[in-house]
């Protein structure tokens, strides 16, 4: 999310420097995200065959290189490669980070930090924007990726040499289910494989609905707003941060929603949540005109069922489902339902 936010905020100056097309303006966004979801599906198990610590350390350090040079260029291929490489290494952290926190949680604790860990998502993009506007007006939009890509660096190399995993110490985190230690390159589950375990395709289909929603309004709303309300410039694009301060809510209070509602029951929790969401939806839809307040109050209501759904669909219970019965495939399942939903939502 961090490095992502920063190329949609110089788009418009490399529209104007290089004269580049909508088209060509796009494909940058192909270049980063086909990458990430390719990758993320076919080869998520990467974080169970070769460890968390490893697998996050080296794509955080592999998307800083990738990007670091970022602003030395003027070729439009050397752009789209260097993005390219930034989503193949990116494409590697969400689903070992996810593996490699939920290694010390125990299952009665995996939705509550589950649920704040989703949080970073938000925050990252919003302190990505903070940062990409104001190196942008300091020194330009060439450095505008310097700055961030030696942080991501430094993350990789902190994760690397001081994360550990349980396994690393030879220790058993009480209340957790183990997870069979194998050397076999069968714990390289394969795509086919992770698709047949259980409620793995109905999870995935559920995400890519929510992000269906997320993204249409992060790209409409705004127009919606000042072309149907006649919301103003300004106006429209303070509303639209309520989704993502909902966003912030939701995750961080979905563990406790589970705990104290569904009984720690994640499918269940998700599932309603998905359901009030669609709601709160249809309700803006019918009070559209009765006002910014009431109008706020249903986004932020969306953002927050709609992201703390999304986020224990995207790593709580899938890590549940791959760690299931001693399997070592959390990492896999997480990739899969990820990349298949970019996949689906991209094309």
């Amino acid at each position: 999310i961090f490095i992502f936010i920063l190329i949609l905020q110089i788009k418009t100056d490399l529209e104007n420097e290089y004269k580049y097309s909508k088209f060509q303006l796009g494909l940058f966004d192909t270049a980063l995200l086909l990458p990430y979801a390719l990758i993320q599906t076919f080869f998520g198990s990467l974080g169970d065959r070769y460890g968390a610590r490893r697998t996050f350390g080296y794509g955080l350090i592999g998307s800083g290189i990738a990007m670091i040079t970022f602003g030395s260029w003027d070729s439009y291929g050397i752009f789209l490669f260097l993005l390219f490489l930034n989503g193949a290494f990116q494409s590697l952290c969400w689903a070992a980070a996810n593996k490699g926190l939920g290694a010390w949680v125990t299952d009665t604790q995996r939705n509550f930090i589950f649920g704040l860990f989703g949080t970073c998502p938000f925050v990252g993009g919003i302190i990505a924007t903070a940062l990409a506007v104001y190196i942008q007006g300091k020194d330009g939009w060439r450095f505008v990726h310097f700055q961030p890509s030696i942080y991501c660096i430094i993350a990789g190399l902190v994760v690397l040499f001081l994360f550990q995993e349980p396994s690393e110490l030879k220790m058993v985190v009480a209340g957790k289910e183990s997870v069979a230690k194998t050397s076999d390159l069968r714990s390289r589950m394969t795509i086919m494989e992770v698709c047949r375990l259980p409620m793995v395709k109905e999870i995935a289909a559920t995400v890519f609905c929510l992000k269906v929603v997320r993204y249409a309004i992060y790209l409409w709303l705004p127009l919606y707003l000042k072309q149907e309300l006649n919301y103003s410039k300004s106006d429209a694009g303070l509303f639209s941060t309520m989704f993502d301060v909902g966003g912030v809510v939701g995750s961080a209070t979905i563990g406790l929603v589970l705990k104290r509602f569904f009984n720690n029951e994640g499918c269940l929790g998700a599932a309603a949540e998905t359901l009030f969401s669609a709601g709160t939806l249809l309700f803006f839809l019918t009070f559209a005109k009765a006002g910014i307040t009431i109008n706020s109050i249903l986004m932020l209501i969306t953002g927050a069922l709609n992201c703390g759904a999304d986020i224990i669909l995207c790593s709580s219970i899938p890590i549940e489902i791959g760690e299931m019965d001693g399997r070592n495939a959390g990492s896999a399942v997480i990739g899969f339902v990820n990349g298949m939903c970019i996949i689906q939502f991209h094309s």
